[in-house]
This record gives C-alpha cells, structure tokens and sequence, in this order.
C-alpha cells in the first residue's frame, strides 16, 4: 500500500491525463513511489499525443482506496469530479488551474493553483524548479496538454506562461508545434462513431451553483453540423442522465477548434437565466456562442454568478 496514485478529473481530458503522466513522473524523480491512473476513458485526442510520443496509456480506475491510502490530484480539486472514494485516502497535493471548490482535507498538503491555461504549465515550472530535466516523451504529452487546453495558444484563458512553457516543451520534444498541433486538435475531433452518450461524458464536468446542480460537457469539431444533426437525440440522452444525476441544467458546449467559436444544446428549464449570463439568445435548444472556447473562463463563472 505505500504506492501513490496520481490523477486528474473523471471524464479526463488531455491535460488531465497528461499531467497525471507528467506529475507522476516528476514526483518520482524526486525520490517518491508514484503511478499515473486514470478516472475514465482515454479520448481520441489523448491517445493520438500519448500515441506519437509512446507514452504507455494510464490504468483506468474508479475507485482508489482499494488500492492505496495516499493520492496526488492534478487539473482538479472539486470532490464530486475526483474518485468516488476520494474522502477515503489521504491527498498529499494538489497541482490545478480551477477555481476551489467543495474541497478540504483533514491534513496539510501541498496545493499549487496557478490562473494559467493547463495545469501542465505549472508543472513545467515545477520542473524547472526542482531542476529535473524533462525527457523528450514526457515534453511531448505535456506539449499537446497546452495545445489542447488553449486550443493551439489561441484560447482566452492562454497566459504568456503558457506560451512560453509550449515553446520550450516543444523544442525538446523535437516537434513544430504548429503542425502538430492542428493535427493533435484534428484528432480529437472524430464524433461520428460515438454514442450520444460518449459525446457527454467524452469531456463534462459537473458543477454546484448556488442551489442549482449544473453539468457542463464540451466536444472539439471541425464540423457543428454533425453534432446538430443529433440534437433531438442529444437532448434525450441529456433528459436521461439529468434525471438519473438530478442535474437542474445540462448544457453541452460544441466548439468548433478551427473558428475559435461555439454552438450549445441546452437541456433545462433555465433558458432566459443561460442566455442573460452568456449573453446569447436561443432557439430550439441551441445557442451560437461567438468567440466563446473556454467552458473554466467563458462558461462556468457567468453561470454561477447567475445562480449563485
């Protein structure tokens, strides 16, 4: 029982599982027992980085504390988004760019939130802090972890951090970032052959705001129309999971990586109060979003101000 595991949310996106990689590998240089988990399934886009740069694919659990008594949480700090047993074991750190919420622990810890665009530009910086050098493959996953969060540097919540700690991640990782990155984003844009059901669990997170209990998910296109055409279906598998989860709005984010802009299918009696916060109109459950990319900065605040 004395390994740690180390992991980012449920639904885990490329930072998530990429910074679970990098961490854990950070922390073991520096002389700990760590192992990389994940709280879900690999998307598209994760295994294309982790794929390029032969990074073996994290184990994937649900619970932890059959398995070990301490954890290390990155890209995340909120309970409901972290194993279900996470009240079960001991965090020892947390590294993060989210807001804190519904978080606490009985001991002290390290905690490192920074307001950066992916949680692996902090822990580039911890690299550098603690002077261990960063391994091509690591560079790599922690490369497209940036691209993927800030969409290619082009995203609000990009910091000139960010940028900097792209720049460096991939000339080690020996790659243009560029072309690698239209290709990483590219990737994880295949939703053809999921299930409605894939598409919102793929990358959703959920939210407490004020009494309200609010689930927001988010897929990449080159093409809305593929997701819009499924919208009576989409909102029926919403319906399903709000009523199973008692979720008092579901909102799903479609964002389009080449335009830098989204479209949102909104299931929920909470039209007026979504649009006002957003600053949108609707029609037919669907709303146009222009220029809005980032669920943790362009979404999530504007909607707990408004429920809260």
């Amino acid at each position: 029982m004395s390994k740690i595991f180390v992991f980012g949310h449920k639904s885990p996106d490329t930072d998530a599982i990429t910074s679970a990689v990098s961490f854990s590998y950070l922390q073991n240089k520096l002389g700990l027992d760590t192992k990389p988990v994940a709280l879900g399934s690999i998307t598209d886009e994760t295994a294309f980085a982790l794929d390029y740069f032969n990074v073996a694919h994290p184990e994937v659990v649900s619970t932890v504390s059959d398995q070990v008594e301490q954890v290390m949480l990155v890209d995340h700090n909120e309970a409901q988004q972290s194993a279900d047993d996470i009240d079960k074991v001991e965090v020892l750190s947390v590294v993060d760019h989210h807001r804190i919420a519904n978080f606490q622990t009985a001991n002290p810890l390290y905690y490192r939130a920074e307001p950066v665009g992916c949680t692996n530009t902090i822990i580039f910086k911890l690299f550098k802090e603690k002077s261990i050098e960063i391994p091509k493959d690591i560079a790599g996953i922690m490369l497209s972890a940036i691209i993927s969060d800030t969409l290619l540097l082009k995203s609000p919540t990009c910091t000139e951090e960010d940028i900097a700690a792209a720049e460096a991640l991939a000339d080690i990782a020996g790659v243009n970032m560029g072309t690698y990155g239209i290709d990483l984003l590219k990737a994880g844009t295949k939703t053809t052959d999921k299930s409605e059901q894939e598409l919102l669990d793929a990358d959703a997170k959920t939210f407490p705001m004020g009494d309200k209990k609010v689930r927001v998910g988010q897929v990449n296109v080159v093409d809305v129309d593929e997701i819009l055409e499924r919208k009576s279906a989409l909102l029926e598998a919403m319906k399903i999971q709000s009523d199973a989860e008692g979720y008092d709005l579901f909102l799903l984010l479609v964002t389009n990586v080449l335009e830098n802009d989204s479209t949102a299918i909104l299931y929920g009696p909470y039209e007026k109060e979504v649009c006002e916060a957003l600053d949108t109109t609707i029609e037919d459950s669907v709303l146009f979003l222009k220029g809005i990319v980032s669920r943790k900065k362009q979404v999530v605040p504007q909607l707990t101000v408004k429920f809260s």
